[in-house]
């Protein structure tokens, strides 16, 4: 049997103003039920170790979570080798609610974009407002990078998660390195000004 891989094989790009790097291999799990009922409330957090979050948040704990991705969708996080227990132990939880729950690990890329101008690649490529009163850690947001679509939080200030299909990791990280080529700076200072 071979071996679990990224879909780059952990590429990553320092020399730029950003530090671009494909993330190890994460742990997913599509959770598509009615977000208020609390037996999926209940199960969600015994999955994940996290209360379920509001629109446009994420709540994170040291390797899982739980990511809002509609109002009757979930993106839980867990340990890339922990994803089938979790996943059977989610399923057997909710055998007598209407929900759907789907290991999509390997279907997913992710990647991080790490500095002080982390904000500004981002801001090259999604129609979001990465100001840091705007948007910062525990904040989610499903939008586009580009052409194709994307999930996007903070783990800590200066760094972005982003996950996206697997059939376009290589597109979302050649934009990622092309919006932080050096001298691509938008902001003189390094530092992106609050919005009045």
């Amino acid at each position: 049997m071979s071996e679990p891989v990224t879909a780059l094989g952990g590429v990553s790009s320092d020399a730029r103003i950003a530090a671009i790097a494909e993330a190890p291999l994460q742990g997913m799990i599509t959770l598509r039920a009615d977000l208020s009922d609390s037996a999926v409330k209940k199960a969600a957090k015994a999955a994940a170790g996290a209360d379920v979050p509001g629109p446009g948040t994420v709540h994170l704990g040291d390797e899982s979570g739980l990511c809002w991705m509609s109002p009757d969708e979930l993106l839980l996080l867990c340990p890339y080798a922990e994803v089938t227990e979790t996943l059977e132990r989610l399923q057997k939880a909710l055998v007598k609610t209407h929900a759907l729950a789907v290991n999509v690990s390997d279907a997913r890329a992710s990647f991080t974009v790490t500095g002080p101008r982390a904000r500004e690649v981002m801001g090259k490529l999604c129609p979001v407002d990465f100001a840091p009163d705007r948007f910062a850690p525990g904040m989610f947001r499903r939008t586009r990078m580009a052409q194709v679509p994307a999930a996007i939080w903070m783990s800590a200030d200066e760094t972005f998660r982003i996950v996206c299909f697997r059939s376009q990791a290589q597109y979302v990280f050649d934009l990622l390195t092309v919006a932080a080529q050096p001298g691509s700076e938008v902001f003189s200072d390094g530092k992106t000004p609050a919005l009045a």
